[in-house]
């Protein structure tokens, strides 16, 4: 691929069955074991991992139990501040999903193609993405209707509502709220899988730049180089950011669920 300068952006994203497992069929479904399947068990493990390592509850605490021990209190005081003293029970929820989302996304970025591996960024499929919001707006919906029965509808009618938008106000509430679950999925997939498409095509520019010589070589294939590095760098803060965007807006759904503001 290199070596005839032709890169496939999309490419990076393919599916695929691993280990042989491309027949496995179950009620005429396939249930191959793909390489998506592969990096969502390397991440549960890597997360596994590094809990495990920060639960060691030293007197004197080392920067791997620091490091837990901070990032649950980022999760605490998030909450804390988002549902009020009703969150401290959904912690374990939001740090996993945090966790889960933070290191599925660095896990993508690791440049292990460089030992022959090629890394696969899981939240780049809307699949996993639409999945964590439906699990995310399951739960807001089951608490809300826990703690207030239909009480609950009124979150669709705000308060201080005209009388005589009554008929419209509570569709447009319902919309919004129907659509939650499929804007928080889709935000996380468009933001990492334009980020790999940009480096893909960059990438495509260095190596279509040296086999046209140095001529093109060092302006164009440098710059883009160049450029690709600092879009590295940015897809890391984008990482963070985005499993940040999504545990917050999760936490501003259960404050619907728990307070009806």
């Amino acid at each position: 691929m290199a070596e005839q300068g032709k890169v496939d952006p999309m490419h990076q994203f393919t599916i695929e069955p691993l280990f042989g497992t491309d027949h496995w069929n179950v009620a005429g479904h396939n249930i191959a074991f793909t390489n998506s399947a592969l990096w969502m068990v390397i991440t549960v493990v890597v997360l596994w991992v590094f809990m495990l390592g920060g639960m060691k509850r030293a007197l004197v605490p080392g920067r791997w139990q620091m490091a837990v021990e901070s990032m649950t209190g980022f999760i605490d005081s998030m909450l804390s501040a988002n549902v009020g003293p009703r969150g401290r029970k959904y912690v374990p929820y939001i740090f996993s999903l945090f966790m889960f989302i933070l290191f599925a996304n660095l896990l993508g970025l690791l440049p292990l193609g460089l030992v022959g591996i090629h890394p696969f960024t899981i939240t780049s499929h809307f699949t996993l993405t639409g999945v964590l919001a439906i699990m995310s707006f399951s739960i807001v919906l089951i608490v809300g209707f826990w703690r207030h029965g239909l009480h609950f509808f009124s979150l669709f009618v705000p308060h201080g509502t005209p009388v005589w938008l009554l008929w419209l106000i509570p569709i447009i509430e319902l919309i919004s709220f129907l659509v939650r679950p499929f804007s928080l999925g889709l935000r996380l997939f468009v933001a990492m899988m334009a980020g790999h498409v940009l480096l893909e095509v960059l990438s495509s520019f260095v190596i279509d730049s040296a086999n046209a010589g140095l001529m093109f070589g060092i302006p164009i294939g440098g710059a883009s180089f160049i450029l690709m590095v600092a879009i590295c760098a940015l897809e890391i803060l984008v990482a963070g950011i985005q499993a940040y965007v999504f545990a917050l807006l999760t936490s501003l759904y259960l404050n619907d669920a728990e307070n009806l503001h």
